[in-house]
């Protein structure tokens, strides 16, 4: 097969950990007789530097014409400690999300055996934790009109709007994912208090029978916050609104023990877009310390979107060889181990693929 492979870098780590999931690319491409074909582009900070928009025109035409995105990570603290900055990095963002129509954000939570001990909670509650945080990703309040401040600089406002169309195709995502999981799907949202999420469990409601293999039920933001971390091996599919989604996605990446190792995609209308849910960890930018494991499998995610489950497959596997001989960067490595750069972790995943 030929695909055709946007590549985001973005700032920070962004290209460092980029680079090493088209490593593994190129070594699944070898195995299994494909050919992918990569076309940068610029987003973010580094877009910001050079054209002075974090999403350029260029930038999304390459995304449009290619198979798939393969996104790093955007930010830079020279934005991030300005709150007057009048253009930012993660307006870009927003901005590539809503242009291509990504309207959902998918993030899974798997806790590997051999990393179990790393999370912050007991062992006995996380393992065996398996489940997925569906985010409504183009709406809510991160897009609702009007929103501003006033003139004296002492009041804010942002507005949450849904929309039933919206509603309606995420959920409608999400009971076809939980159809091909366990067959679970808990709606979280805040309904004795928001009128937006009421329209959500109204909706909900009227569509759940015409899915009746899958269980639903209804979760408060602040009860699923806290069952999140006491009964992580309750959940299978989760799905919610954006601001919630933003909130419980970030929390139970916690779960794992690093932050590292969630993958995650973002999907719609058109191209379908997938990456690390860390951040641009400037940092460590361009010191080689930097966990590629995350972006490695939203390579893996990518493959998979497109059909090819067993090369997707192989990724994962080699990940996971990668962590149970130590071969791993120092975010993973126990106390008094040899830790990896990121190059020789992607250098072992590639070659163990």
């Amino acid at each position: 097969m030929n695909l055709n492979i946007a590549l985001l870098p973005g700032d920070g780590i962004g290209p460092e950990i980029v680079g090493e999931a088209v490593k593994v690319l190129d070594a699944v491409a070898k195995k299994y007789g494909h050919e992918f074909k990569y076309e940068k582009a610029l987003v973010g900070a580094s877009a910001i530097d050079a054209t002075g928009d974090p999403y350029p025109a260029e930038t999304h035409a390459i995304c449009e014409r290619n198979d798939a995105v393969l996104f790093g990570a955007i930010g830079d603290p020279k934005y991030d400690n300005n709150p007057n900055a009048p253009v930012r990095p993660e307006q870009g963002l927003l901005r590539m999300r809503k242009s291509l129509g990504l309207f959902a954000n998918l993030r899974p939570l798997a806790v590997f055996d051999s990393l179990a001990h790393r999370s912050p909670l007991k062992t006995e509650i996380v393992k065996g934790a398996d489940f997925l945080c569906v985010r409504e990703l183009t709406g809510g309040m991160y897009f609702g009109r009007p929103q501003g401040r006033s003139e004296d600089g002492n009041t804010a406002y942002d507005t949450c709007v849904y929309t039933r169309e919206e509603i309606e195709r995420i959920l409608d995502l999400a009971f076809n994912l939980a159809r091909g999981r366990r067959k679970k799907l808990t709606v979280v949202d805040k309904a004795n208090v928001i009128a937006t999420s009421r329209l959500w469990r109204q909706i909900a409601k009227e569509m759940g029978p015409k899915y009746p293999d899958v269980e639903l039920e209804f979760m408060f933001v602040d009860n699923a916050a806290m069952q999140i971390i006491q009964r992580p091996t309750y959940f299978d599919v989760i799905v919610t609104e954006n601001l919630f989604g933003d909130i419980l996605t970030d929390e139970a990446s916690v779960i794992s023990g690093s932050l590292g190792m969630l993958p995650s995609a973002s999907v719609g209308a058109k191209v379908a877009l997938f990456e690390p849910i860390h951040g641009s960890y400037p940092q460590a930018a361009g010191k080689n310390i930097a966990n590629p494991m995350a972006t490695i499998l939203s390579a893996a995610m990518l493959l998979e979107h497109l059909g090819l489950n067993k090369e997707g497959k192989a990724i994962r596997e080699a990940v996971n060889k990668a962590i149970e001989k130590g071969v791993v960067t120092e975010d993973l490595a126990n106390k008094g181990e040899k830790t990896y750069s990121t190059t020789e972790v992607g250098d072992f995943v590639a070659a163990a693929v």
